[in-house]
């Protein structure tokens, strides 16, 4: 029995490098030798406002995206989150056993509230964290691929785990984290000491996967590098140029040592017009593919219901079992 991996991403935005390389590339890998459920969280995205129809449209970009970076329905379970009404049942079961100091404790809430502040924020902001719990454990998820920022989230999800098997006897598997340890936080190209965003005010931070060739190679060779010369990895003392190398790294598949080796003796401008040339050849490919399916949205529609139709008996059979033990039905 193969073991079972289960991971997100929110239709906010068309996924950006940073996302491809912490995540999405390692799903792919990870499609080989686990059972993958794969989904796209729109009931995470709506815990802050929305635009219905920009909402769908995204959420069809990030289906796209799942398959054109290599996502494989017939390997793994691509689905909608919304499809599947059990993610948010269970969440509100696990909702009964979480304590409010447990999500007061949630960076990840203190830096989304900030704008309107803690007591304007909305109830799902504050507990999207259980309704992550649950997308986990809803499909006996043991491992589950995340960057670090989510790490606090995981713990949470597996304290969760542990507390219901106490209560209520033996019922989830508790997940393990999955971290690659080079490239995992993919900085802005403008701030080596902001995480690359979607959010980000400042479009020329951020490679999206759908940015057009010129764009791709503007913005790597505006990317702004250290006060010292020389290509190395060095991320404590030289953070953008250490960041420019991860992202080399992760698309071209040479090793950093090599990396360093091959520029030792090349300036900034030619390091970075390499690396412009190495992006463009990956991600050509995927742009073409995303765009191909949002022209083909029933093509698009039918992969996911089949994902649906393998997701749903799953997750029904998993939270009957769920509500039995907890003494809930007749």
């Amino acid at each position: 029995m193969k073991e079972t991996v289960f991971s997100g991403v929110k239709p906010t935005s068309v996924p950006h490098i940073g996302n491809y390389i912490g995540a999405l590339q390692q799903w792919v890998k990870l499609q080989q030798d686990y059972n993958c459920y794969y989904c796209i969280v729109d009931d995470h995205a709506i815990t802050v406002p929305q635009n219905p129809k920009q909402l769908r449209e995204q959420t069809h970009a990030i289906a796209a995206t799942y398959l054109a970076v290599g996502i494989d329905p017939k390997k793994s379970v691509l689905f909608l989150q919304s499809d599947v009404a059990q993610h948010t049942e269970l969440a509100w079961l696990l909702m009964t056993i979480t304590k409010m100091g447990e999500l007061s404790r949630m960076t990840q809430f203190k830096d989304k509230s900030q704008k309107t502040g803690s007591q304007s924020a909305g109830v799902g902001l504050y507990a999207y964290p259980v309704l992550m719990a649950a997308d986990i454990l809803l499909y006996d998820a043991t491992k589950v691929p995340v960057g670090e920022d989510q790490m606090q989230h995981i713990e949470l999800t597996r304290l969760l785990a542990r507390r219901f098997n106490e209560r209520f006897g033996q019922t989830f598997d508790v997940p393990q984290p999955m971290i690659q340890k080079v490239g995992a936080r993919i900085m802005s190209l403008k701030d080596p000491k902001k995480k690359m965003s979607k959010s980000d005010e400042s479009k020329s931070g951020t490679l999206f996967l759908t940015d057009s060739d010129d764009d791709i190679r503007k913005k790597i060779m505006r990317a702004v590098t250290d006060s010292t010369a020389g290509i190395s990895y060095d991320p404590e003392n030289k953070p953008a140029v250490s960041n420019l190398i991860g992202i080399y790294h992760h698309m071209s598949g040479i090793e950093i040592a090599d990396i360093e080796k091959e520029f030792s003796d090349k300036g900034y401008g030619d390091f970075k017009s390499s690396l412009a040339d190495v992006v463009i050849h990956h991600l050509t490919p995927i742009r073409e593919k995303i765009l191909y399916y949002l022209n083909n949205k029933q093509e698009l529609n039918e992969i996911l219901d089949q994902g649906f139709h393998k997701a749903y008996p799953v997750a029904e059979k998993k939270i009957r079992f769920v509500k039995d033990q907890m003494g809930l039905g007749r």
